[in-house]
């Protein structure tokens, strides 16, 4: 892979930001922090268009909840097709961590997560999406 260099024009406020944020971030340079935001911005629109993601969905609940791990069960069934693993931890005595791995269509995973966190007992839920890796 060659690396290119080119010049970027960028008000003096805003780079002076830029390398707060990048600074707090732990960068060691601007150009990798630009490469990140290149990315981002690329995988993105991969979702936008619908491309293959590979994703995490996190939901924390009350596993004394009546019927709630029942629920969550059936509801993953329906999705297996994107689901790729999955992982329950205890958290305490009453609270339950579910680690749900997913590979499929953006818009599967949103709906999955989206059943799973709706469902009485769930006190959080986040999905948290990236790409295969293709195309980047």
């Amino acid at each position: 892979m060659a690396l290119i260099r080119f010049g970027v024009s960028i008000d003096k406020e805003l780079l002076q930001k830029f390398d707060a944020l990048i600074k707090n971030k732990k960068y060691t340079n601007r150009s990798e922090a630009f490469r990140d935001l290149i990315r981002q911005e690329l995988i993105r629109e991969q979702w936008q268009g619908g491309r293959k993601i590979a994703g995490a969905i996190t939901l924390i609940y009350n596993h004394h909840k009546r019927e709630l791990v029942n629920k969550l069960m059936d509801i993953q069934h329906d999705f297996g097709e994107i689901i790729i693993s999955s992982q329950h931890i205890h958290l305490d005595h009453d609270n339950c961590l579910e680690l749900i791995a997913v590979k499929g269509s953006p818009s599967q995973a949103q709906k999955l997560s989206d059943s799973l966190r709706s469902v009485k007992g769930v006190k959080h839920g986040t999905l948290s999406m990236s790409a295969t890796g293709e195309g980047i």
